[in-house]
């Protein structure tokens, strides 16, 4: 319960402060950064901020952690002193929108619930900072485009956190399906999920973003997407449902599974799911058969084709220190965004879809 209530509280901050005025400095925003290093503001301490960013951010060769933002004073005054945070760089959800006057700041990396993402994009691109946000990328496609809308006309740079993106294996097997060295794909199937113990968590809130589409399914969605090389057209068929429907309420999805059409009658079998631990991704192509496992793994991704091993071995937090330096790259070097924000967009619509056909019964054009 202390976990839902600290981001309801943080959402109730957040929502009663408005979008609040901005200095000239704002204008400014579209010139890039005269910096060796880009410094990288956390919004939301929780685990991954925690555990994986901050710890990444000690690594990164192109950005640091120069600030942070949360509602909770002890957690503030433990990161000042285990990061050497100067107090100027921290701030709560009351006094965000003052960070447009601060040059440390360059990139504000938002790791909130899915419900706060595209307010606090919003307010970042308006301060003048480039956004990182994690994924799933907002509730909606709607919140997505206002999310761009908002990077665009403030001239700053958006990125969603997909990690994997980033990574050397996952490049591997899109460069075999690309260049169609197993001729063309036929099928993907895979599937993402973990045994999630938390039982009052956002991630069991819909109104946060809960569900497990919204978490775990954008792996399994990018799975088959970036298995097949292309997009959507349709989804065939879905089925939903908890298995601990006294922690998944009113419907809401813990498992998923979902068949989703491509064009040229390829089709992709995904599952996703809060209840067990599963990460595989098969991409059966004409001349034999890619198999990744784990597909998205924290821990490293690895698999094997005709061709040959896929396994380039890293060890946690290399990921996301890799993501967050080819981002701050891009910024630095004023180039498009490896993971712009149309790719999270991309995802929410297959999400929105999915989450149709559930509850239609029927098949939905994407």
């Amino acid at each position: 319960m202390k976990n839902f209530s600290r981001r309801d509280t943080l959402k109730t901050l957040a929502l009663g402060s408005g979008l609040g005025m901005f200095s000239p400095l704002t204008l400014l925003a579209g010139n890039p950064p005269k910096k060796d290093k880009l410094g990288i503001a956390l919004v939301g301490l929780g685990y991954y901020s925690s555990d994986l960013l901050a710890p990444a951010l000690q690594q990164t060769a192109n950005c640091y952690l120069a600030g942070i933002v949360t509602g909770v004073p002890n957690k503030a005054e433990i990161w000042k002193a285990k990061y050497n945070i100067p107090a100027k760089n921290v701030y709560n959800y009351k006094n965000f929108d003052t960070i447009v006057d601060n040059p440390d700041i360059d990139v504000v990396y938002i790791v909130l619930p899915p419900s706060m993402h595209a307010e606090y994009t919003i307010r970042a691109a308006k301060a003048g900072k480039h956004v990182w946000c994690e994924k799933p990328m907002a509730m909606t496609v709607e919140e997505c485009q206002s999310m761009i809308d908002a990077c665009k006309a403030n001239n700053v740079s958006l990125s969603i956190g997909y990690r994997c993106q980033h990574e050397p294996n996952t490049k591997a097997y899109q460069k075999i399906v690309k260049e169609g060295s197993l001729g063309k794909v036929l099928q993907v199937d895979c599937a993402a999920g973990y045994r999630e113990g938390r039982t009052d968590h956002w991630k069991q809130k819909r109104e946060m973003g809960g569900g497990v589409i919204y978490d775990m399914g954008v792996y399994a969605i990018q799975g088959s997407r970036l298995g097949t090389g292309m997009e959507p057209i349709a989804i065939k068929s879905v089925k939903l449902w908890a298995e601990r429907p006294e922690i998944y309420k009113n419907g809401l999805g813990e498992i998923v599974e979902a068949q989703l059409e491509y064009p040229g009658g390829v089709m992709a079998n995904i599952k996703t799911s809060f209840f067990e631990n599963t990460n595989f991704l098969n991409i059966k192509c004409e001349k034999g058969t890619i198999e990744m496992a784990p597909f998205s793994g924290y821990e490293g991704n690895k698999g094997k084709s005709p061709l040959g091993a896929i396994n380039f071995p890293y060890k946690t937090p290399w990921q996301q220190a890799n993501q967050m330096d080819e981002d701050a790259l891009a910024i630095m070097g004023n180039k498009p965004m490896p993971v712009p924000g149309e790719e999270g967009l991309k995802d929410i619509r297959i999400v929105q879809a999915i989450l149709e056909s559930a509850e239609t019964g029927k098949r939905v054009l994407i």
